[in-house]
């Protein structure tokens, strides 16, 4: 039984230390004059192998979320870090910022922070391979409509992009979300209810061609809002992944999704940088 006890202890031990590293961080953003919390969890060996760098995913949170909010519903995310090589970054994108540099509240300015300000930080911090081709951003929910709002808008810094049950039709989400918070009067601020939407952002395909991956679920309320800006991709020629599959509106949706638009990553890095992932 000592025995049994005794390995079990090391078996603790080597297993802990083989866990990624979760750093909770405080970033400057110079557009908004204060710093912004933000998750960045590095894999196990990052320490350990100091010549290597490595691709980056930046992961966005739904509207009434915050930075931890991928670290306290995911539990398996460190071995995700782990098993795709990839440095995860959850930024805080406040209760409901829908990652706008709203034109009616200068004090939010989310997009210059995530899609700009964030990536520099981490770039210069950690150990990354500092190139679009090894950046890709998701989100969940309002994250799904920022990162491919991002993704699309900022394909210079980005070159994929995933939404999981993305809210991607703000222009019919005028009350309840905080969309009216940040767009301001439906019929004054007319122009960027319309053209900041994902479903109209997308009309813009840039001139760097993006990866993107887009799920959700067939019981989810926001389903529809998918399928018309799926729908508008495939009309456009727009490539991507599109995938359906049962779940709701949640985390235990979101814990599984996560999985497939990690491993998409994964397999367009290895794509883009070599097998080595360099």
């Amino acid at each position: 039984m000592k025995r049994f006890v005794s390995l079990l202890f090391w078996i603790v031990i080597a297993t802990s230390s083989r866990a990624a590293q979760v750093d909770s961080i405080a970033i400057f953003s110079n557009s908004m004059h204060h710093t912004i919390k933000t998750v960045v969890i590095t894999p196990s060996n990052y320490s350990k192998e100091k010549t290597k760098n490595f691709p980056v995913v930046y992961m966005l949170h739904g509207a009434g979320g915050s930075y931890s909010n991928w670290i306290k519903y995911v539990p398996h995310i460190q071995k995700l870090a782990d098993d795709f090589q990839m440095i995860l970054v959850c930024p805080d994108g406040a209760s409901t910022s829908w990652y706008f540099d709203s034109p009616i509240d200068s004090s939010f300015r989310y997009e210059t922070f995530v899609g700009t300000e964030v990536p520099q930080y981490i770039d210069a911090n950690y150990r990354t391979i500092a190139d679009r081709k090894a950046r890709a951003i998701m989100g969940l929910s309002m994250g799904g409509h920022g990162s491919l709002f991002l993704g699309f808008r900022h394909s210079d810094i980005f070159s994929a992009c995933g939404s999981t049950s993305g809210a991607l039709h703000v222009s019919v989400i005028t009350k309840g979300y905080g969309v009216e918070l940040r767009l301001g009067d439906t019929a004054v601020n007319r122009k960027y209810w319309h053209d900041w939407s994902v479903l109209n952002v997308i009309d813009q395909y840039p001139k760097d061609s993006l990866a993107i991956i887009m799920d959700c679920g067939t019981e989810d309320r926001v389903l529809m809002m998918n399928r018309m800006v799926h729908e508008k991709m495939l009309k456009l020629k727009i490539p991507h992944d599109y995938i359906e599959r049962p779940g709701e509106h949640n985390w235990k949706y979101w814990n599984n999704s996560v999985d497939y638009q990690l491993f998409y990553f994964y397999k367009y890095f290895r794509k883009t940088l070599g097998e080595s992932g360099k």
